[in-house]
């Protein structure tokens, strides 16, 4: 399988950038394609919409399918991401062992795919984005598969959360207080964000992190969401800070994959294509990692 040597911030794509044309206009290899063109090595896929009949694809089109186009672009699996689904039933919660058997399909076939970090994404229980309160036994159970499977398993930190309120904090307690190195953190870079378009939307609790923020969590950090909203001409992602953040991550040392995920307002206009946007904002990581 394809690696990529590039120590550092590195550039990937997730696949949910394409999602309104994913099935209809482009297919994986056409994305593939679009990678490879850009130089991004790194890919995310969302598990339930990228698999052929997830959760059980047939080995022939991993085998035969999955694993040729990876080696032919030069695309390194890095981020898998899966649900797990305690509210899956309409009379009752999932138990936490139920809730773990749900992980564990999903790291068993993240690990036969060949990714090696993935983004557990755990259902909320209030508009600040807490975990269902009894994550830390799900996550306790999973550990020793995921560290006989060499995967990170990486809840999604996303705004409106705060890198140093109480979530966060709870994770990197519960690293610190087990010493796990497969249960990490993906920062999602929304939590950056400071400048909003007049009239949109802003969660009323969202308060942006400053880029220092994340200096601290750089070593629980195994994955980020480059997350982009608005490219100008010149380049530039206008609503967030993307030369200061990676330069505090080139600064520190951090190794990994930055995964571009498009929000734009757009995304889902008939007819639109995000390809010409994704390129600008690869243009501007590679002007600012200098890859």
């Amino acid at each position: 399988m394809y690696q990529y040597d590039l120590k550092g911030p590195k550039r990937g794509v997730a696949l949910y950038s394409y999602s309104a044309e994913y099935g209809l206009t482009k297919d994986l290899e056409d994305c593939f394609e679009d990678m490879y063109d850009m130089g991004a090595h790194g890919l995310e896929i969302l598990a339930n919409t990228h698999i052929p009949n997830y959760p059980n694809p047939s080995d022939d089109w991993i085998d035969n399918v999955w694993f040729p186009l990876l080696e032919k672009y030069e695309i390194v699996p890095v981020e898998y991401g899966n649900w797990i689904d305690s509210h899956m039933l309409r009379d009752r919660e999932l138990t936490t062992e139920e809730s773990y058997e749900l992980l564990a399909r999903d790291m068993r076939l993240a690990h036969r795919m060949g990714f090696t970090v993935m983004r557990t994404k755990m259902p909320v229980i209030n508009e600040n984005l807490d975990p269902v309160t009894n994550w830390r036994e799900i996550i306790q159970m999973a550990l020793p598969l995921a560290e006989e499977l060499n995967l990170k398993l990486c809840p999604e930190i996303h705004t409106p959360s705060n890198l140093k309120g109480k979530l966060v904090t709870d994770y990197v307690d519960f690293i610190q207080k087990t010493g796990t190195k497969n249960f990490g953190l993906n920062i999602d870079f929304s939590v950056f964000r400071t400048e909003f378009a007049e009239g949109e939307w802003r969660d009323p609790a969202y308060t942006p992190n400053v880029p220092e923020d994340i200096i601290p969590l750089l070593p629980y950090v195994y994955c980020c969401h480059a997350k982009f909203i608005h490219m100008n001409d010149e380049f530039q992602e206008t609503t967030i800070p993307y030369e200061k953040i990676i330069g505090i991550m080139k600064e520190h040392g951090w190794d990994g994959y930055l995964v571009s995920e498009y929000e734009g307002a757009d995304k889902y206009d008939p007819g639109y294509e995000v390809g010409q946007t994704l390129r600008k904002h690869h243009i501007m990581m590679k002007n600012i990692i200098g890859d």
